[in-house]
């Protein structure tokens, strides 16, 4: 607390007085019942993040309408009818008995909604850009009135509910902000036209909550730079001026986001710096009384402590930090930043959410599963009978099983035969700048490793003899994938993305990548950053980069046309011999390569014969050759049954 006092110093909202000024923002989580009742996970979920330290604890969104017109995930929360309030009681108890403000969140998802309809709402009709929203729906006056109604009417619940704050969405494409901008608001009636009349439904929103209520601070959430300015979108300033009008209508506070989910520019993925966008939180702040805060790209506690002090924003929210850990506001309060479980912006808990399954973290495996005793949230019993464990290989898996196994009461160690912990991801760091936080995990594990006592042996390589003679009651095979071989005897060009990527080694002009998932791509982005190359990418199944999450796979996909890379789907290699690459499948033939980089991975072999008589287990790419997600867990999910 002494390292970040503005951090940690009181705030205010409304009539509240807040411990400091962190605030958990919203997410989705479909953790809830796809009938909108609240689940017994949500109560959990919520529970640990109000347990974790922050001041104001936010709920997901929750629709206003019966319809489900404004509904825009499977396992959405509702609050278009009474009988929802108990369930949303229980999160409003849970809430404030830990020593959080609650606030809920009402959405509608107006052009992302309608999940379960044939159309979604908006003020106009503007084609969907995502294929997977709704055709729209232009809303009549009628339509319009009853969504006010709507949302008056859940504001009213919420405050039947016990919770203390409410908070209202208008970002990203949801119906609120689809008025708000000149992209989806071609309306000539009172509602369309100059930024005061786009902005009156959100104005009449705020005033018709504030009336209702008595006095229960209202937020909203707008954005500050949609990133629509190939299509039309609101300029920076009438943006901001969204912001002031808020403020006129009633807000007690104002949350500020960046984009819609349609911008062709990155928003929140790893390219994007930490603390890049506050500049526009800054904007805002400057012409508005009232509280800002923004959640984007503030991971680390040093970006928001400047940002406060510096007079940029009042409150620090956060959102996917906090699914990573919960706990993180209580551990830098503690000054236990190194044991803070570091979120990695892969996005894997907003990807999850269009495929209406529940959310989950990449770097916490305990997403959902946090009153579940076996998984150990709050900590784990000690295992009936203390082993002595060997993990072969430091990689995530290995590192996360240590970890938990160690907590169990068992003894580790850990061989590793390079000089530093990491596995692939040392490789995978090095493909674009911001893939480096992709060692953040990597570091929190070993020293929390360290920490429990797990002994680490570096560059010393174990082997089946080893493990067989070595006074082990189990082993633990982390050693990642090896990659499918290629020969190339007349020339040799044959090299693996370890070769180009650590090795430094140059290839010619034209390389073939063998294998279009995520290592291959990975070996593209980084060559066409270097310099020009010719790249052609041969995929043996029908989709390039099938294992790689939608918000990375657009941005590599775009980049690798505007440099003319060359994609063969459903195609694999025959032959190469004397730099020529032979094909059969859907592009049968030949093309000349001045290097062949072989990017298939394949589950570890070597291994298999350790014998039998011993527990042996296989996890990672070890396993089956998967993402970052998968290692983490199937690592943890090992220590919790060893």
């Amino acid at each position: 607390m002494e390292q970040y006092p503005h951090v940690f110093s009181p705030g205010r909202i409304g009539p509240f007085e807040t411990k400091n000024r962190i605030k958990y923002a919203a997410t989705e989580t479909n953790f809830p019942f796809s009938d909108g009742f609240v689940s017994d996970r949500e109560v959990a979920y919520m529970e640990a993040q109000a347990k974790g330290g922050a001041a104001i604890v936010t709920t997901q969104g929750a629709y206003p309408d019966k319809k489900g017109e404004g509904r825009g995930f499977k396992g959405m929360m509702a609050i278009w009818d009474d009988r929802f309030i108990p369930g949303l009681a229980r999160i409003a108890d849970v809430i404030k008995k830990n020593g959080a403000l609650s606030c809920i969140q009402i959405l509608h998802c107006g052009r992302e909604g309608g999940v379960d309809l044939d159309y979604c709402l908006m003020p106009s009709v503007v084609p969907q850009k995502l294929s997977y929203f709704k055709p729209p729906r232009e809303m009549t006056k009628e339509d319009i009135g009853a969504s006010l109604k709507d949302h008056i009417e859940a504001a009213k619940r919420a405050k039947a509910a016990g919770f203390d704050m409410i908070e209202i969405s208008g970002i990203v494409g949801y119906l609120l902000s689809t008025f708000i901008s000149r992209y989806t608001n071609k309306r000539a009636d009172e509602y369309g036209g100059d930024i005061r009349n786009r902005c009156r439904l959100m104005v009449e929103v705020l005033q018709g909550i504030k009336a209702e209520t008595g006095g229960m601070p209202v937020g909203v959430r707008l954005c500050g730079h949609e990133l629509l300015d190939d299509r039309g979108g609101n300029s920076v300033d009438e943006s901001i001026e969204s912001f002031r009008i808020a403020e006129e209508a009633g807000a007690d506070y104002l949350s500020v986001t960046i984009g819609w989910h349609e911008s062709s520019q990155s928003v929140i993925t790893r390219d994007v710096p930490m603390g890049h966008w506050l500049s526009v939180a800054e904007a805002v702040k400057k012409k508005v009384s009232i509280p800002v805060m923004m959640a984007f790209r503030q991971f680390t506690s040093d970006i928001p402590e400047r940002a406060i002090a510096g007079n940029m924003i009042d409150f620090w929210e956060m959102c996917r930090p906090m699914i990573a850990d919960p706990e993180l506001p209580k551990k830098v309060a503690e000054g236990r930043e190194e044991e803070i479980i570091p979120c990695v912006a892969c996005n894997l808990c907003f990807s999850r959410l269009y495929y209406h399954q529940p959310i989950m973290c990449s770097v916490r495996p305990t997403v959902g599963h946090e009153r579940e005793l076996e998984w150990g949230y709050y900590g784990f019993k000690k295992a009936s009978t203390k082993k002595r464990i060997a993990i072969v290989g430091s990689g995530p898996s290995g590192l996360q099983c240590g970890v938990v196994a160690a907590k169990r009461g068992h003894e580790v160690v850990i061989f590793e035969k390079n000089s530093i912990t990491g596995g692939n991801i040392n490789l995978a760091s090095l493909v674009d700048e911001g893939a480096v936080e992709l060692l953040r995990p990597i570091r929190t594990l070993e020293k929390e490793c360290r920490r429990l006592g797990v002994e680490i042996r570096l560059g010393e390589e174990s082997t089946p003899d080893i493990i067989k003679a070595g006074s082990f009651d189990a082993a633990v095979i982390a050693t990642g994938a090896t990659i499918r071989q290629y020969s190339d005897a007349e020339n040799a060009s044959c090299l693996t993305p370890a070769d180009i990527m650590v090795k430094g080694q140059k290839p010619g002009e034209r390389v073939a990548i063998i294998g279009g998932n995520g290592t291959g791509l990975g070996v593209a982005i980084f060559l066409l950053r270097q310099g020009d190359y010719r790249i052609t990418i041969i995929e043996e199944s029908g989709k390039i980069g099938r294992d790689v999450n939608p918000f990375y796979l657009w941005q590599y996909i775009r980049l690798m046309k505007t440099r003319k890379a060359a994609f063969f789907t459903n195609t694999g290699i025959e032959r190469v011999e004397k730099g020529i690459v032979y094909l059969n499948g859907k592009k049968a033939g030949s093309f000349e390569a001045d290097i062949i980089v072989a990017a298939v991975l394949e589950p570890e072999k070597k291994w298999r014969d350790l014998a039998a008589a011993k527990e042996v287990y296989f996890v990672g790419d070890a396993k089956r050759p998967r993402r970052l997600n998968n290692a983490i867990h199937d690592g943890y999910r090992l220590g919790m049954v060893i």
